[in-house]
């Protein structure tokens, strides 16, 4: 099925994966957002007479798009949190960065600090090139740990910033300009924690960020 803010590329009775187009909230922020994408998908569970309510297993932020795991019942969300808690669940993501990002592939092992808790958290990203162009890389990212912002936060650390970031960079201090940050989620693998099967999803390359590959030679 296809919405305007999201499409659902797989479900069965126990989760949905959604597709996420770039500049939807998965939940509401401390501003009480409405139309979040988990308001939207419960509203299509309750149409079709679904009694489950759709929890999300783990975030997206506003600006990205891609793939989001969807439990449906809190039992499901918490086995599947417990993967992700072991950090068994693979998700490789598609990026933008600004500059010629010299080495072919790299582990980035730096801390984030975690305001809420106050505290620095180890993180860990792996990343390889996939291209070089005059002045930005594409990347594919795989962050092992789950911090907040992990990919923009160490992107910047190692002096390549996601193209379009306005919080981690300055968007004047850079010729590329985008309309959000230029990352996708494109991949996720994990065992569903029901059938024991081993589950692999893919998303397609979204139109504004196959634009700017078109446009940026």
């Amino acid at each position: 099925m296809y919405y305007n803010k999201y499409k659902i590329i797989y479900e069965d009775n126990w989760l949905i994966i959604v597709d996420k187009s770039p500049g939807v909230l998965i939940i509401p922020t401390p501003k009480g957002e409405k139309n979040t994408l988990t308001d939207e998908l419960n509203a299509e569970l309750d149409r079709r007479g679904i009694k489950a309510n759709a929890y999300p297993c783990h975030r997206l932020d506003r600006e990205t798009s891609g793939l989001v795991i969807y439990a449906k019942g809190k039992k499901v969300r918490g086995l599947m949190m417990e993967e992700f808690a072991k950090r068994e669940v693979r998700k490789r993501y598609t990026a933008f960065v600004h500059g010629t990002v010299r080495r072919d592939s790299d582990i980035i092992k730096k801390g984030i600090f975690n305001r809420n808790k106050k505290r620095l958290e180890s993180a860990v990203t792996k990343y390889r090139v996939l291209e070089r162009r005059g002045s930005f890389s594409r990347l594919e990212i795989e962050p092992v740990t789950g911090r907040t912002n992990q990919i923009r936060i160490h992107m910047k650390d190692i002096g390549h910033p996601l193209v379009g970031e306005s919080v981690y960079a300055f968007r004047k201090d850079f010729k590329l300009k985008f309309r959000r940050v230029a990352l996708h989620a494109g991949e996720v693998e994990f065992t569903h924690q029901v059938t024991r099967q081993g589950m692999h999803f893919s998303s397609p390359f979204p139109s504004d960020m196959e634009s700017f590959l078109k446009k940026e030679k």
